[in-house]
């Protein structure tokens, strides 16, 4: 028969922490991640719900971001599950404490007594992983709980997560059902790099997170390097989006562009021309292949010019 093991709502301090739409974008650019308004709204609906959330988008739109940023706006911790290709569940969710097990016997035949099997694969003896640290939190408010990059994952490894994201439970098969009493705020991020099962999706609400526009890109960058010239950062932000139109292996990103303006601000540059781009492209492109097109295409293009 299976056990379910109580954990520790944390609904009402969630509602008074994030009343309304407004809030949780204000708290979210406190934290110096700035959202758009469907964003906003998709991630308000994952937290009052609460149900999870999955973001999807090319890398580097800040996907992975939104989930720090929210923890940090909420004040409760965030556990990171980081997937990839041929991650298994034991991994995600427990291993079991062998040395100390080993240890426990030993001091039973040392002291004559008797061990039974249950007595050694308890809730004492599990080393936590992610998932189990997510669901045994004790509240009162949730972790927000990343699982990163699930597309690197395989499918077997999707299925094993739906217990988690329909029920805030798992299973261990030495012990039961572990239920929390805090369910975690499940945020999952696919770059799609292959597509998820429906199944995964239907137990999700679902937000597709666009490159941002000039004007938005060179306010997030402002937000992390406030003491760059106003001129350099909409340059940068300009020039990360013509690097978006070619053929590259992988395009510039969010995060990329603040990289390149702090290099940039670094070396006291100002304002992006091509006399100091050509010296810094490594910042914003990461393929050989991809500084080759750019280059080719022309430095004085990607500065602006033409």
């Amino acid at each position: 028969m299976t056990r379910h093991l109580p954990v520790g709502g944390g609904g009402s301090d969630l509602t008074r922490l994030v009343p309304d739409i407004a809030t949780l974008r204000a708290g979210l650019e406190s934290t110096g991640y700035l959202t758009d308004e469907g964003l906003a709204t998709a991630l308000f609906c994952a937290v009052r719900l609460p149900q999870p959330i999955l973001l999807e988008g090319e890398a580097g739109v800040g996907k992975t971001q939104a989930a720090k940023s929210l923890a940090r706006m909420l004040g409760t911790p965030l556990v990171r599950l980081q997937c990839y290709d041929g991650i298994e569940a034991a991994e995600a969710l427990y291993e079991w404490n062998y040395p100390r097990q080993l240890l426990a016997i030993r001091l039973a035949e040392a002291e004559g007594t008797h061990l039974r099997e249950s007595d050694l694969f308890g809730p004492d003896y599990l080393v936590e992983r992610p998932l189990l640290q997510a669901v045994r939190h004790p509240g009162p408010l949730p972790v927000v709980l990343l699982i990163d990059e699930v597309d690197r994952a395989d499918e077997e490894f999707e299925a094993f997560l739906f217990e988690l994201l329909a029920e805030g439970a798992i299973t261990i098969p030495e012990i039961g059902t572990v239920k929390a009493a805090v369910p975690p705020l499940a945020v999952l991020t696919s770059n799609r790099t292959r597509d998820l099962h429906d199944a995964l999706k239907r137990r999700c609400l679902y937000h597709w997170i666009d490159y941002p526009g000039v004007a938005r890109a060179a306010e997030i960058i402002r937000l992390h390097v406030p003491s760059a010239a106003e001129e350099l950062t909409v340059g940068v932000a300009g020039a990360v989006q013509r690097l978006r139109s070619l053929d590259l292996q992988k395009p510039p990103g969010v995060a990329e562009a603040i990289d390149w303006v702090g290099a940039l601000s670094l070396l006291g540059v100002s304002r992006l021309d091509p006399a100091v781009l050509g010296g810094t492209l490594g910042s914003a492109l990461k393929y050989r292949e991809d500084l080759d097109v750019a280059v080719d295409r022309g430095v004085a293009w990607v500065a602006g010019g033409d």
